[in-house]
């Protein structure tokens, strides 16, 4: 994935309260069809753009950071808006808050991220069909075997500030 955005991606909650802009394109985009996802979400699936936090700048209000379980067992931070408590993004436990997961749903124009790979397909919806044109997996996947190694430099450049902060400490 190019890392320069052809249209701005801006993004928010449903009152307008919590506003963003992501200054980049995500590095990777996952489409979760696990049964804590569809629990947590209400749907079938949950989509989720991932981006370096740095990334994420807030053009509105701050949202409350919620502490919430997670399938893993290391928990998550759910951004949600402190009016309507739409959430706008995650922070899984094992990436810290330097990756965000956001929501695509929340983007003005969602169109923009189409899933990269559908992941723990093994627990979908059986009514959903998945597309014959992006990977599958029935569980997670080898993250190098499918990301542009543009956005796994990213990644790996993001998630050593938490490598880094785990040794000072």
């Amino acid at each position: 994935m190019n890392q320069a955005i052809d249209k701005q991606l801006t993004g928010g909650c449903t009152c307008g309260h919590v506003r963003y802009q992501l200054i980049v394109k995500p590095m990777f985009v996952h489409c979760c069809h696990c049964s804590w996802c569809q629990r947590e979400s209400g749907t079938a699936f949950a989509i989720n753009a991932l981006i370096e936090s740095s990334a994420v700048h807030l053009t509105g209000q701050e949202p409350v950071i919620i502490d919430t379980p997670s399938e893993s067992g290391r928990g998550q931070q759910i951004a949600r808006c402190p009016h309507c408590q739409v959430a706008v993004w995650s922070h899984y436990g094992g990436k810290g808050p330097v990756i965000s997961f956001i929501k695509v749903g929340t983007l003005d124009d969602p169109n923009q991220c189409p899933p990269d790979i559908h992941i723990f397909t093994q627990s979908k919806q059986c009514w959903f069909q998945l597309p014959e044109n992006t990977p599958t997996y029935p569980q997670y996947y080898d993250r190098k075997a499918h990301w542009p190694e543009a956005a796994l430099q990213r990644f790996e450049k993001a998630i050593s500030v938490i490598e880094n902060k785990v040794r000072l400490d």
